[in-house]
């Protein structure tokens, strides 16, 4: 397992380090200047669309799509998930606090991203055979690489989103739900993987009605509480808070000045982790969100494009951030540590550590956020990869695939942290590729979209 894990890790590692960093953040900031910065300019749109559809029980998703808000929930439900708890401890463990500015660089740049990506799956999304509403990247990859090459990147592509989220992704939310309940109630790893199955099963067998329903609902619920903890933990370490601050921008551009040569930690490593951690947690190019923004039934596809803006703002400018903070302020980060907590574990005893006066309610506390993060992101996880299986395979492949990702969870609750982080980082590199290049290709349409063009016609 050992040597399986290492040879994993010097492909992901080679792939990140050398091309991915580069070309995510280059990404960004080709499309922030093509848009002349809409994430900045049409953000208070983007933020007067979501309250203005928000609903804990809207209209009922049907074959014709979701609203904007569902649509909105069900990538956030992916987007906030166990990066913003167990990347964001694995992100500061091993990159330092510096990371936690390049995941706001990434993001940043990012959000003009992600615009383009739902404003593509709006213009170009389709509807199947069954005559639902459908759509994503493989649709755009298609309709602008014709021919062979057009095929075998969008297949590419469709292959690598299942194995990422459907398959290891899921077992990375799985293995830190797993993880965080052991901690806190002492349950069985494995019970708590078959339980999670098993309700995810429910909600799969459902199909995009019931995923909206559920996430309209829990997304809301789960981020407000998620928040209001945070913040009582920042109140109770005040006094730390400014230095913590200070560690982040600090460590960004000179890691040695606050971590010293021991930790070993670079400028590069730092901002290698804190893109991919960020990569993880917002999926701003990842190419996995645009199937939920796809079927939000909108007037035009700018109208999802600054809705979509507002889900990185949200999971990496809100939560990540507070998750990083909560860590930094209670002085239990030891960066690239043998032994030193990291991951989930490093999340729960900064939590705990705020709350010993409660017994045991820290842990508790992220075993319940945990829970709902996780699984949330298993359901839209499993969303986008059954959109590329009826693309690939037709409908009635969707049962295997339904089947195969209940297995997943079961067996990832049980596997060691850094393999199945490592598996995820691999598959994810391995989708964005196929992503980044037709977003590059169709950029000049999401430059007219975000100067208020009919491209539609």
């Amino acid at each position: 397992m050992e040597q399986l894990t290492t040879q994993i890790s010097m492909v992901s590692d080679f792939i990140w380090n050398n091309l991915l960093l580069f070309l995510l953040v280059g990404t960004g900031i080709f499309f922030t200047i093509r848009t002349r910065f809409v994430q900045v300019r049409k953000f208070g749109e983007g933020m007067r669309r979501m309250f203005g559809s928000f609903s804990l029980n809207g209209e009922q998703a049907n074959h014709e799509g979701m609203s904007s808000f569902q649509a909105l929930t069900t990538a956030i439900a992916a987007q906030v998930g166990t990066g913003n708890i167990t990347g964001c401890a694995t992100a500061l463990y091993s990159g330092g606090p510096g990371a936690i500015f390049w995941m706001w660089v990434s993001a940043f740049f990012g959000m003009s991203t992600i615009y383009g990506e739902a404003v593509l799956a709006q213009k170009y999304k389709t509807t199947d055979n069954t005559g639902h509403v459908t759509g994503g990247p493989i649709y755009y990859i298609k309709a602008r690489f014709t021919g062979k090459f057009g095929k075998f990147l969008a297949g590419f592509f469709s292959l690598a989103i299942i194995f990422a989220l459907g398959f290891t992704g899921n077992m990375v939310q799985s293995n830190s739900i797993g993880a965080a309940c052991s901690t806190a109630f002492g349950i069985p790893k494995i019970a708590i993987g078959i339980a999670c199955a098993v309700i995810a099963g429910f909600i799969f067998i459902g199909g995009v009605k019931r995923i909206a329903s559920v996430t309209e609902k829990l997304v809301p619920i789960m981020a407000a509480f998620y928040i209001i903890g945070c913040v009582i933990i920042l109140i109770i370490n005040r006094e730390n808070l400014i230095s913590a601050i200070q560690s982040i921008f600090v460590a960004a551009f000179d890691p040695q000045a606050i971590l010293g040569g021991a930790a070993g930690i670079s400028v590069r490593e730092a901002m290698r982790y804190g893109v991919a951690r960020g990569l993880f947690s917002n999926e701003a190019g990842m190419g996995s969100t645009p199937h939920a923004h796809a079927l939000a039934k909108v007037e035009k596809p700018q109208d999802q494009g600054v809705i979509a803006i507002v889900g990185v703002f949200i999971d990496t400018f809100i939560v990540l951030t507070l998750t990083a903070l909560v860590i930094l302020t209670s002085g239990l980060l030891e960066p690239n540590v043998k032994g030193a907590l990291q991951g989930t574990s490093l999340a729960q005893a900064a939590f705990q550590s705020a709350f010993s006066g409660f017994g045991n309610f820290g842990n508790i506390f992220i075993a319940i956020c945990m829970l709902f993060f996780a699984f949330s992101t298993i359901i839209g996880w499993y969303f986008f990869g059954e959109t590329n299986v009826k693309a690939l395979f037709g409908n009635k492949a969707t049962k295997i695939y339904a089947a195969i990702v209940v297995l997943f969870i079961v067996v990832g609750s049980t596997l060691e942290v850094e393999l199945v982080w490592k598996l995820s980082d691999l598959f994810n590199a391995l989708m964005v590729f196929p992503n980044l290049i037709a977003l590059l290709a169709l950029s000049g349409i999401v430059a007219a979209a975000a100067k208020g063009k009919d491209i539609m016609k």
